[in-house]
Protein backbone atom coordinates (compact mmCIF):
# COMPACT_ATOMS: atom_id res chain seq x y z
CA UNK A 1 0.00 0.00 0.00
CA UNK A 2 2.74 2.39 0.95
CA UNK A 3 4.64 1.80 -2.33
CA UNK A 4 1.56 2.35 -4.45
CA UNK A 5 0.93 5.76 -2.85
CA UNK A 6 4.58 6.78 -3.37
CA UNK A 7 4.55 5.59 -6.96
CA UNK A 8 1.30 7.47 -7.62
CA UNK A 9 2.81 10.70 -6.25
CA UNK A 10 5.97 10.07 -8.26
CA UNK A 11 4.00 9.66 -11.50
CA UNK A 12 1.94 12.76 -10.80
CA UNK A 13 5.04 14.84 -10.14
CA UNK A 14 6.64 13.67 -13.41
CA UNK A 15 3.54 14.53 -15.45
CA UNK A 16 3.05 17.82 -13.61
CA UNK A 17 6.63 18.95 -14.31
CA UNK A 18 6.58 18.08 -18.01
CA UNK A 19 4.87 21.29 -19.24
CA UNK A 20 7.47 23.38 -17.41
CA UNK A 21 10.31 21.37 -18.91
CA UNK A 22 8.98 21.83 -22.44
CA UNK A 23 8.33 25.58 -21.92
CA UNK A 24 11.87 26.14 -20.66
CA UNK A 25 13.31 25.04 -24.01
CA UNK A 26 11.31 27.54 -26.06
CA UNK A 27 12.93 30.77 -27.19
CA UNK A 28 11.07 34.04 -27.26
CA UNK A 29 11.78 37.33 -28.93
CA UNK A 30 11.13 40.78 -27.49
CA UNK A 31 9.49 43.38 -29.71
CA UNK A 32 9.70 46.94 -28.35
CA UNK A 33 7.49 49.60 -29.94
CA UNK A 34 8.21 53.19 -28.95
CA UNK A 35 6.58 56.56 -29.35
CA UNK A 36 9.23 58.34 -27.32
CA UNK A 37 10.18 60.90 -29.94
CA UNK A 38 7.82 63.40 -31.49
CA UNK A 39 7.94 61.84 -34.95
CA UNK A 40 4.15 61.56 -35.12
CA UNK A 41 2.43 64.93 -35.06
CA UNK A 42 -0.81 63.77 -33.45
CA UNK A 43 -1.55 63.75 -29.74
CA UNK A 44 -4.07 60.96 -30.24
CA UNK A 45 -3.66 57.49 -28.83
CA UNK A 46 -2.18 54.95 -31.26
CA UNK A 47 -3.35 51.35 -31.23
CA UNK A 48 -0.93 48.50 -31.93
CA UNK A 49 -2.52 45.51 -33.63
CA UNK A 50 -0.58 42.24 -33.61
CA UNK A 51 -2.04 39.56 -35.87
CA UNK A 52 -5.08 41.90 -36.35
CA UNK A 53 -5.88 42.02 -32.61
CA UNK A 54 -5.53 45.16 -30.51
CA UNK A 55 -2.54 44.38 -28.30
CA UNK A 56 -1.39 47.76 -27.02
CA UNK A 57 -2.09 51.51 -26.87
CA UNK A 58 0.48 54.28 -26.83
CA UNK A 59 0.33 58.00 -26.05
CA UNK A 60 3.23 60.37 -26.70
CA UNK A 61 6.44 59.59 -24.81
CA UNK A 62 5.44 55.95 -24.14
CA UNK A 63 6.76 52.60 -25.22
CA UNK A 64 5.62 49.02 -24.79
CA UNK A 65 7.16 45.60 -25.27
CA UNK A 66 5.84 42.19 -26.25
CA UNK A 67 7.33 38.76 -25.60
CA UNK A 68 6.53 36.80 -28.75
CA UNK A 69 7.36 33.36 -30.12
CA UNK A 70 9.79 33.27 -33.04
CA UNK A 71 8.35 33.67 -36.53
CA UNK A 72 6.57 36.29 -38.59
CA UNK A 73 4.45 38.86 -36.77
CA UNK A 74 1.91 41.05 -38.55
CA UNK A 75 1.80 44.59 -37.10
CA UNK A 76 -0.68 47.38 -37.93
CA UNK A 77 -0.97 50.82 -36.35
CA UNK A 78 -4.15 52.85 -36.09
CA UNK A 79 -5.23 56.11 -34.48
CA UNK A 80 -7.79 55.39 -31.75
CA UNK A 81 -10.67 57.53 -30.48
CA UNK A 82 -10.00 59.12 -27.13
CA UNK A 83 -10.62 61.94 -24.70
CA UNK A 84 -8.33 64.35 -26.55
CA UNK A 85 -10.24 66.81 -28.77
CA UNK A 86 -9.98 66.00 -32.45
CA UNK A 87 -9.14 62.34 -31.98
CA UNK A 88 -11.51 60.38 -34.14
CA UNK A 89 -10.89 56.75 -35.05
CA UNK A 90 -9.11 56.39 -38.36
CA UNK A 91 -11.24 54.69 -40.97
CA UNK A 92 -8.36 53.61 -43.16
CA UNK A 93 -6.37 50.56 -42.21
CA UNK A 94 -2.67 51.02 -42.56
CA UNK A 95 -0.76 48.45 -44.57
CA UNK A 96 0.48 45.59 -42.44
CA UNK A 97 4.14 45.27 -41.68
CA UNK A 98 5.49 41.76 -41.26
CA UNK A 99 8.40 41.52 -38.86
CA UNK A 100 10.50 38.37 -38.72
CA UNK A 101 11.55 37.52 -35.17
CA UNK A 102 14.13 34.90 -34.24
CA UNK A 103 14.42 33.30 -30.82
CA UNK A 104 16.42 35.53 -28.46
CA UNK A 105 15.98 38.69 -30.57
CA UNK A 106 15.39 42.05 -28.89
CA UNK A 107 14.24 44.51 -31.56
CA UNK A 108 13.08 48.08 -31.09
CA UNK A 109 10.88 50.02 -33.49
CA UNK A 110 9.73 53.65 -33.43
CA UNK A 111 6.37 54.84 -34.73
CA UNK A 112 6.78 57.34 -37.54
CA UNK A 113 4.30 59.13 -39.78
CA UNK A 114 4.46 59.08 -43.55
CA UNK A 115 2.32 59.61 -46.64
CA UNK A 116 0.89 56.11 -46.31
CA UNK A 117 0.05 56.58 -42.63
CA UNK A 118 1.67 55.33 -39.44
CA UNK A 119 4.63 52.97 -39.87
CA UNK A 120 7.30 51.28 -37.79
CA UNK A 121 10.98 52.03 -38.33
CA UNK A 122 13.69 49.96 -36.66
CA UNK A 123 15.91 51.95 -34.29
CA UNK A 124 18.94 51.01 -32.18
CA UNK A 125 18.23 49.71 -28.70
CA UNK A 126 20.29 52.41 -27.03
CA UNK A 127 21.70 50.13 -24.31
CA UNK A 128 25.16 51.20 -23.14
Amino acid sequence: MRWSVFSLFGLLSIFGASPFASAAGENYAVLIISRERLEVSTSCEIGIYLQDQLSGRLFQEQSTSFNLPPGNVSVRLKSLPGQTPGCAPSMLTTPEQVIKLNGGDVRKFAIVGGPEGLRLRQVPLGYQ
